[in-house]
């Protein structure tokens, strides 16, 4: 792919040819540029639009078939997208049905999984419907290498993080991961985030969970994002914790791999000098 043109007299266009944000935007008078104002609120109505799109469980759920992957369908006590919205609390947990259902599937499989994996609309069912299925193979390629037992891919619609822990709870698994839409941004409408657990349980806060986010083609990738995950898991298992006291080194041990250098503290810095 060729480079954008740099122009030596223009530095701010030069940044805005590195990223997405808006930066260097222009002006007409004391305004906006009409073009500026319309990309504005594209991108307003493509993340308003993600929030609001229906979640294609059924979708998933054939895709997941024609792996050979069993699927669970469920909901949380939000009935609909409204109250979901105006009721966080009621996306953290299931409605009764899908207790049952929970429940009926733990007393058939006794003895619990390594790891219960859910999938949840959260706000943007469009960032599940795009890379859910991509994640999850390159995922499933690592936790089979690692001999880890997992439970059936667990949909619950109109879900939020904490509903993932009432999952795994009944599941009687050890940990958790639950793959989930992110609030959509005005350069990110399909961004996913991945939150694991160790030892989930209800009334879990966010501090005993560890957050990779940003999964997409434009950000972190599926592969990067799967071995993040399994060095948490591995990790999780030796600690017997997770959240705020499991730090993500996955990434700087990749760096120190790369460059073949045992590269302590930050890893941005240049190394003193010998």
């Amino acid at each position: 792919m060729d480079k954008p043109p740099v122009d030596p007299q223009n530095p701010w266009l030069n940044l805005r040819n590195l990223t997405p944000a808006r930066i260097a935007l222009g002006r007409t008078g004391t305004s906006l540029p009409t073009s500026a104002q319309l990309d504005f609120q594209f991108a307003h109505a493509q993340a308003r639009d993600a929030v609001h799109l229906a979640f294609d469980h059924q979708g998933i759920r054939a895709q997941l078939t024609e792996r050979g992957r069993e699927s669970l369908l469920l909901h949380s006590a939000a009935a609909d997208r409204h109250s979901y919205l105006q009721r966080p609390d009621l996306g953290r947990r299931l409605d009764e049905a899908s207790v049952q259902i929970l429940q009926d599937h733990a007393t058939a499989h006794p003895g619990g999984v390594d790891l219960a994996i859910v999938v949840a609309d959260g706000l943007s069912a469009l960032a599940v419907h795009r890379h859910t299925l991509p994640f999850l193979a390159r995922l499933e390629e690592q936790i089979t290498a690692e001999g880890w037992s997992v439970s059936p891919i667990v949909l619950v619609e109109q879900g939020r993080v904490a509903v993932a822990d009432e999952v795994a709870e009944r599941l009687g698994a050890k940990m958790s991961v639950i793959l989930i839409g992110e609030r959509p941004g005005l350069s990110s409408p399909d961004s996913l985030g991945l939150y694991f657990t160790y030892a989930p349980k209800v009334g879990l806060n966010d501090a005993y969970r560890n957050c990779i986010s940003n999964v997409r083609l434009e950000g972190l990738s599926y592969g990067m994002a799967a071995h993040r995950l399994i060095y948490l898991m591995r990790e999780a298992c030796r600690r017997q914790l997770s959240g705020v006291n499991l730090k993500d080194e996955a990434q700087l041990h990749t760096l120190e791999s790369e460059n073949g250098a045992d590269m302590k503290g930050n890893f941005l810095l240049a190394p003193p000098p010998s």
